[in-house]
């Protein structure tokens, strides 16, 4: 070999002895220093047990738990280890036939292997649970008894933003995501639980247990020497108020439609209402499944949370906002008035007024407090042509641009899953809708909410919350705090977002406009003893296909508001389907809200109203006698209204 080759044979001699010698040194530590692993390879009678730690538990504002943990088993098999065990004794225990048993065995091959350990029956009932604790040696081994912890609701409301829980599925379990689980972990599937999981989860334990010859569990094993501890999840606090959601569910028994109340100093959210609802523990224990099939069913969708997936027509709930942009843009004044005569006819169709008395319109105070229809057209034509935007193309882009800033025509990033972003057609949606040929009298509709715009009920909310701080808001939420956390997870819900610099002397003008629409308006009926209440009524028009024709329905009620008018502390919207003006049911169930939150207690001089919103059904004839909403509903189930009047006033 030539004298030139002679380092790199050096070389290569020392890597390779290197080597050797670096698994010669693993394998000293492994079999002489380690002892974990070979007394574990040579304790043939050991056990493996998973240990699942606690969920986190999840509390309202005033620190009441709204959900928390109960204990129940399930049966787990491993299907190869399955020998000689007496089949017909436990099937007599499972209430199961030979048959059954076998499809068992055979579905938990085939979703996880013969090797891997699968549920076989999950979350036994307690009489099958203590039959099998006793004689689970004759069923060893092959089958094990493992705790799980299941939630409990002890106030039955608040289902569709707590979420449930339901077992990781394979499909599941073969995405980077979920690599942390194991076939038979439960997690988040909806609301809360979903968003929060991370954090709710916990981490699991390994325990491992000594058998005897007949593979009972004897102790543990070298004194636990090898066991890691379950981790319990971190708990989440919660800006929710259990007894405002609690109303808001008895309110809106036996209608449809959603209330959203938001403490406009933080965003964070005090009641969350979608109706109708059902109780969320029909969604846990060994007939989950069952029930979530009827609910998925029901004819009244009430696993479809609308205050955030709905999408409405705000009605004259949008008006405000199309005085804060013609304020701000500077198109007009507060003393600018319109002389309506009952209708809007200036772009060649004429546009409804329900007020025809002289001087309705006559300043903009006077305008929202009345509701006046062509007042707000007549001001969205006027922001989109306004002369410095060089025309109604670019007019009509920097409304957009408004209604963005405020909320609309976008998701707001609530932390439960499944937002909707509504709608607000910007100009390049015009120029389709339109093939480019539109002008201010197109889409005038949007200034007076209806047409091309759409908002869910949390953004109609949070629009209010924009008014009552006068240009700025905080992202609505649920979780305040989470116990023992040091990250980042809750940071966007803590920045204020400051709306388009609109100044404080455009606000207050439509402040005291819908101060006048409870005072002296068209919502006089949300009045409350003590408060100024600022709000403005709306009808929203519903139309839908009937037939394959475009039907107009009965309109849907509207109301938003926030109170006391100084230092605002609940900003709400309230939307009930199908029930006509905003002034007839949707204000007086906002007004509830609004004194239960500021007062916590009601006037006993509203109990005839409060009775009337109770006994009040907008649910379709039709639609109800298919429902199998009377046996799953959620904190009004089988309570007469005189029965929930108790609650709140003393006889």
């Amino acid at each position: 070999m030539s004298v030139y080759n002679q380092p790199r044979k050096r070389v290569i001699q020392f890597i390779i002895l290197g080597m050797v010698l670096l698994i010669i040194t693993r394998l000293f530590f492994l079999q002489i220093v380690e002892k974990k692993y070979s007394k574990l390879a040579d304790a043939n009678a050991v056990l493996r047990k998973v240990v699942y730690p606690s969920r986190g538990i999840i509390y309202d504002r005033k620190g009441r738990s709204i959900l928390s943990n109960d204990a129940m088993y399930d049966l787990v098999v491993t299907p190869i280890s399955v020998k000689n065990i007496d089949t017909a004794y436990m099937c007599e225990i499972l209430r199961i036939d030979k048959e059954e048993f076998r499809k068992r065995i055979t579905t938990a091959i085939i979703k996880n292997g013969s090797r891997r350990v699968s549920i076989f029956y999950p979350l036994l009932a307690p009489d099958m649970f203590g039959r099998l604790q006793e004689s689970m040696y004759m069923f060893q081994p092959g089958f094990e008894l493992v705790q799980r912890q299941i939630r409990s609701y002890p106030f039955n409301a608040a289902a569709n933003i707590l979420g449930y829980i339901g077992e990781v599925s394979p499909q599941m379990l073969q995405k980077p995501a979920y690599s942390a689980y194991n076939q038979g972990d439960y997690l988040g599937m909806t609301g809360l639980e979903r968003t929060y999981e991370s954090v709710l989860m916990g981490q699991r334990g390994i325990q491992y247990l000594v058998k005897d010859n007949l593979n009972r569990p004897q102790g543990p094993y070298e004194k636990g020497e090898f066991d890691t501890a379950a981790i319990a999840g971190k708990n989440l606090r919660l800006a929710l108020d259990v007894d405002l959601q609690v109303l808001g569910e008895h309110l809106m028994r036996n209608k449809i439609g959603s209330i959203v109340a938001i403490d406009p100093k933080t965003g964070g959210i005090l009641t969350m209402v979608s109706a109708p609802t059902f109780d969320p523990n029909l969604l846990t224990g060994s007939y989950r499944t069952r029930n979530f099939s009827r609910l998925f069913t029901d004819t009244t969708k009430p696993l479809f949370n609308r205050a955030i997936q709905a999408g409405y027509p705000p009605g004259s709930s949008m008006k405000p906002l199309t005085a804060l942009i013609a304020l701000d843009e500077g198109v007009i004044t507060p003393s600018f008035g319109f002389p309506c005569g009952g209708a809007y006819t200036y772009c060649g169709r004429p546009i409804a007024c329900t007020h025809h008395n002289a001087g309705h319109a006559a300043n903009l105070r006077l305008a929202i407090a009345n509701s006046c229809n062509a007042y707000f057209v007549h001001l969205y034509r006027m922001e989109v042509d306004a002369a410095k935007w060089g025309g109604v193309k670019k007019g009509h882009q920097h409304w957009h641009d408004y209604i963005s800033s405020f909320g609309l025509g976008h998701k707001l990033g609530i932390d439960i899953p499944g937002e909707s972003g509504g709608k607000a057609i910007d100009t390049a949606g015009m120029n389709r809708l339109y093939h480019g040929q539109w002008n201010s009298c197109s889409e005038l509709y949007v200034g007076m909410g209806q047409g091309q715009v759409v908002a869910t009920p949390l953004q109609m909310a949070n629009a209010m919350c924009i008014i009552a701080n006068k240009g700025y808001y905080y992202l609505p939420h649920f979780v305040d705090n989470i116990d023992n956390d040091d990250s980042d997870l809750l940071k966007k819900f803590k920045e204020r977002h400051t709306v388009a610099k609109i100044s404080d002397s455009s606000y207050m003008p439509v402040i005291y406009g819908m101060q006048d629409v409870v005072e002296r308006g068209t919502g006089q009926i949300a009045k409350i003893e003590g408060e100024i209440v600022c709000g403005k009524t709306g009808t929203a028009e519903n139309n839908a296909i009937v037939n394959g024709k475009l039907t107009k329905l009965k309109n849907h009620s509207v109301f938003v508001a926030f109170a006391p008018r100084d230092n605002p502390k609940i900003a709400v919207a309230v939307i009930v389907e199908n029930a006509g003006f905003g002034s007839t049911y949707a204000a007086p169930i906002a007004s509830l809200i609004m004194e239960k939150y500021l007062h916590d207690t009601i006037s006993v001089k509203r109990k005839p109203q409060m009775k009337t919103l109770l006994e009040y059904n907008t649910l379709d004839p039709v639609v109800r006698e298919k429902s199998k909403l009377d046996s799953l509903n959620g904190a009004s189930a089988k309570m007469t209204s005189d029965q929930i009047l108790k609650l709140y006033f003393r006889d």
